[in-house]
């Protein structure tokens, strides 16, 4: 059997999944995933097939970084399918930049171009590119796929991607391309199954909540517009990166504060956030527990981010027909499910809380979930994603496609 190998590098773990590519992956055809985390410190291992079954869990201590990581992976795959051939590996990039807006084959030009996006992306995509590399290393015969999370989001409007810039800062690249893409395209895709053809042809906001979080408003299928930028810090407040912010503040504090720009880069995407409002954790189920009055004003704060961006998301679309929520957070979170619908009362969407509570009860985020009343004009639906899923179709395709498969 032909595998392919899918992989989401971060700076500290490894996600992986392995998908049977003799037919178009879906997911029936998932073996296995999993994820080494904690590189940097005493790494941990943990796969389990089918969504199912433990086959891994352990401790690492000679697993340092990208490259033992990936040598680590290589190696458990090989013995725990052997008789399996994989044939690409497909990774999860999250800058493509203008002019990557579909799934490429990974050649030294791309890996340059993708090097030039780094300071657009600091927190993924040096990462991502070190497992190619380190994937180059181990197996250079291997055919690897770049899918890019702000590909979905090329269909957007050039009013809806420019700032108000001198047209030379514009032309160089500067503007807004969006993110969360492989999540939202995920959705987009099941969209017409989950709430029949009518309703999936509407008008739409997607919410992708979790420790980065977006949202964005699609309809025929198509990305419309996106709460994120030219980088991943725009729009919603998040884990630990501070969502929309006033540019007068970064001018105050170079010139007031005399911070640099590494200082304020790292305040930015490391100590804003849920971490930096309630300055007690970056984990929104830790905030939930508690009863510190910091935690509350950190989770209404996120609830309010999402209400103003959702007014402007539906400005876009020009009304709402339904909202979908995703991610951790989204499939997750009941409390915040229900704030935000009730503040999103005035559009007509109103959630059931008993089915709202019942779904973090049940633990049943493997499937969509209808939350609306039974009388709301907008309706409201929890959907999980699956990037992996995406990336693994992506690959077999163009494997497909270019006869190397």
């Amino acid at each position: 059997m032909n595998i392919i190998l899918i992989l989401n590098a971060g700076s500290s773990s490894i996600k992986f999944a392995l998908y049977a590519a003799d037919q178009d992956p879906s997911s029936g055809n998932l073996l296995c995933s999993g994820e080494l985390s904690r590189l940097g410190h005493l790494a941990h291992f943990h796969a389990t097939e089918k969504k199912q079954a433990a086959v891994a869990d352990q401790d690492l201590p000679r697993v340092q970084d990208h490259d033992s990581a990936m040598e680590y992976l290589l190696q458990w795959v090989g013995e725990h399918y052997a008789h399996d051939t994989m044939i690409a590996a497909g990774h999860r990039v999250v800058h493509g930049g203008e002019h990557y807006v579909a799934p490429t084959l990974i050649t030294d030009q791309v890996l340059d171009d993708l090097r030039r996006l780094i300071p657009l992306a600091p927190l993924h995509q040096p990462h991502q590119i070190a497992a190619i590399l380190a994937l180059q290393k181990l197996h250079p015969a291997l055919t690897q796929i770049a899918c890019f999370d702000t590909a979905f989001h090329h269909t957007n409007l050039p009013v809806a991607t420019q700032f108000g810039l001198p047209r030379e800062l514009t032309a160089a690249g500067i503007r807004r391309y969006g993110f969360h893409g492989l999540s939202y395209e995920y959705i987009a895709s099941v969209l017409k199954d989950v709430l029949g053809e009518q309703l999936a042809c509407g008008r739409i906001v997607v919410a992708h909540l979790g420790s980065g979080a977006s949202m964005c408003a699609i309809r025929n299928g198509q990305s419309i517009a996106s709460t994120m930028g030219l980088t991943a810090l725009d729009g919603l407040l998040m884990s630990r990166r501070c969502g929309s912010i006033d540019p007068g503040v970064l001018l105050y504090l170079m010139q007031e504060k005399k911070m640099s720009a590494d200082q304020i880069s790292h305040l930015l995407y490391n100590g804003s956030g849920l971490l930096g409002v309630s300055g007690l954790s970056d984990d929104m189920k830790t905030l939930l527990a508690s009863d510190d009055v910091r935690a509350a004003e950190a989770i209404d704060l996120f609830v309010y981010r999402i209400q103003r961006e959702l007014g402007s998301l539906v400005a876009a679309l020009g009304g709402l027909d339904a909202f979908i929520f995703t991610a951790g957070i989204g499939e997750h979170a009941a409390l915040i499910r229900q704030k935000v619908a009730d503040s999103a009362s005035w559009l007509g969407m109103e959630i059931d809380p008993q089915i709202n509570r019942a779904l973090d009860r049940h633990q049943a985020a493997q499937r969509a979930v209808c939350l609306s009343a039974q009388h709301a004009k907008v309706s409201t639906w929890m959907i999980p994603t699956d990037e992996d899923l995406m990336i693994a179709q992506h690959s077999k395709r163009l494997l497909t496609r270019l006869n190397l498969s």
